[in-house]
C-alpha cells in the first residue's frame, strides 16, 4: 500500500535536498567531470554513442528511476522511525554516493574492460545531476503506488532497456561484478 504521509518535501527537506545537489555538483566539478559531451550539449541520446552518459538523459536514465524505486522499498521498513521526506533524503545521499563511485577511475576502467561500454569515460555533470533527479522521481513513484506498480515499472523498464540498448540495470550490475563474456559479446553484436 502507498504511504499515508505522502509529503516528500517539507521546507526543511527541500533545503537539504537542494544543498546536497549543489554540493554534489561542486564535487563533480572538483573531480574534473566535464559539464556535458565535448560534441556539445544534448538533451537526450537514445543509443549507446560516444555521448552516452554525457547528455542530460540517456538510456540509463531509466535505471536511475529504478534506483529510486529500489531505495524506496529498501527504506520502507524504517517508516516508523523516519518520515517519507527523511527517507527520500537518505535515498538521495545513497544515489549521490553511487554517482561519485560510478565516476571513479576504477569503475570507469572496470566498465571499459568487462562490459559493452568500451568507450565509457564516465558521466558528465549534467548527466549525473539528471541521474540523481531520476532517482528522486523513482522514489516518488514508489511512495505513491503499490508494490505491484513498482514491480510492473521495474519489469517494463528492464525489458525496454534490454530491447533498445541490450543492457539494463540487472545486466549492468551483473557485468560490473561478475562479467560474463557471452553476455558482453551479445551486447556488442548489436
Amino acid at each position: 500500500m502507498p504511504e499515508a504521509d505522502r509529503t516528500l518535501f517539507t521546507r526543511r527537506t527541500l533545503i537539504v535536498a537542494i544543498a546536497l545537489i549543489v554540493a554534489f555538483a561542486a564535487l563533480m566539478y572538483l573531480l574534473d567531470r566535464p559539464a556535458w559531451c565535448d560534441e556539445g550539449f544534448g538533451l537526450v541520446t537514445g543509443a549507446a554513442t560516444g555521448c552516452t552518459s554525457q547528455h542530460l538523459l540517456d538510456p540509463y536514465t531509466l535505471s536511475h528511476i529504478l534506483h529510486g524505486v529500489i531505495f524506496y522499498w529498501m527504506l520502507r521498513p524504517l517508516a516508523g522511525k523516519f518520515s517519507l521526506a527523511q527517507r527520500m533524503i537518505g535515498a538521495l545521499i545513497v544515489e549521490i554516493g553511487w554517482e561519485v563511485i560510478e565516476n571513479s577511475p576504477w569503475v570507469i576502467e572496470r566498465y571499459r574492460q568487462h562490459t559493452a561500454a568500451l568507450g565509457y569515460v564516465g558521466d558528465s555533470m549534467v548527466n549525473s545531476l539528471a541521474d540523481v533527479v531520476a532517482t528522486m522521481v523513482g522514489f516518488a513513484f514508489a511512495s505513491r503506488f503499490s508494490w505491484k506498480a513498482s514491480v510492473a515499472l521495474f519489469i517494463v523498464f528492464e525489458l525496454w532497456m534490454l530491447y533498445t540498448a541490450r543492457d539494463n540495470l540487472t545486466l549492468n550490475v551483473l557485468m560490473l561484478f561478475f562479467p560474463i563474456e557471452a553476455i558482453k559479446e551479445w551486447q556488442l553484436a548489436a
